[in-house]
């Protein structure tokens, strides 16, 4: 079997809705066990109060499973996402993962591989991205991680209603990626051959011209109705569907 790698993004993980937190352990023990490396770009769990909650036994068969990787050669890489950008270092180590910095470029199978979790390039959407501003300052989270652990949940409960109710007002186009901000994104970095991010929940292969070179941009799934997986390895790309 040729050496891969596999991509997820957008799984929110939350314990409302237990089916999808076994088919994420499931595809952990099937799949991505004989991968080189498994990305998680963005939005794991569909909120992250503080590392100071990684003891809440909801949390621990994914843990628990992430961390089993390791022992089958299995590199894990996590990216923040809008929902748990608060995820930390503590958490990275009980789960044997590298936090990934937003945007990174990673050399895979002989191109480079631009890796986001997308929303920053949905600069459309003018007010989020003032909060997004916010809330990914050091003091900003250093003062909010000073909180109560309970207070810290109850404030992303009523953030998280908001956030419901503002869509409602929202084009689709609003929340989608910028043309520009995406052409920025790809300059910014050498022109890439291929974008991979999440966010958007709006999985497709996209083809984009920078600068008179050929990009491809590939959209993850979420896993809300279904999930799937991107898996790459020296032939190219494929995206694969996952039901339960």
């Amino acid at each position: 079997m040729k050496p891969f790698s596999l991509f997820i993004s957008d799984l929110h993980l939350d314990e409302s809705r237990p089916e999808v937190t076994q088919a994420f352990i499931v595809f952990l023990r099937d799949v991505a066990v004989h991968a080189e490396r498994l990305f998680i770009l963005g939005d794991l769990f569909e909120y992250w109060a503080g590392d100071d909650d990684i003891d809440n036994i909801a949390y621990q068969p994914i843990i628990q499973a992430m961390a089993s990787l390791h022992e089958h050669g299995c590199q894990l890489y996590v990216m923040h996402g809008n929902r748990d950008f608060l995820m930390g270092q503590r958490l990275m180590q009980r789960c044997q993962a590298q936090l990934l910095d937003d945007p990174t470029v990673m050399e895979l199978y002989g191109q480079a591989v631009l890796l986001t979790h997308g929303d920053a390039m949905c600069t459309d959407d003018v007010s989020y991205q003032q909060f997004r501003q916010q809330v990914r300052q050091a003091e900003w989270q250093t003062a909010f991680l000073a909180q109560p652990l309970l207070k810290r949940k109850q404030q992303i409960d009523a953030l998280r209603k908001k956030s419901e109710q503002a869509k409602q007002d929202k084009t689709s186009m609003m929340m989608d990626v910028n043309p520009q901000a995406l052409q920025a994104l790809f300059q910014a970095h050498a022109i890439p051959p291929l974008l991979i991010h999440g966010h958007t929940h709006r999985p497709h292969v996209h083809t984009h011209e920078v600068e008179g070179k050929r990009c491809t941009r590939v959209v993850l799934g979420d896993w809300y109705e279904q999930g799937s997986y991107l898996r790459l390895d020296a032939d190219g790309y494929q995206a694969i569907g996952l039901t339960w």
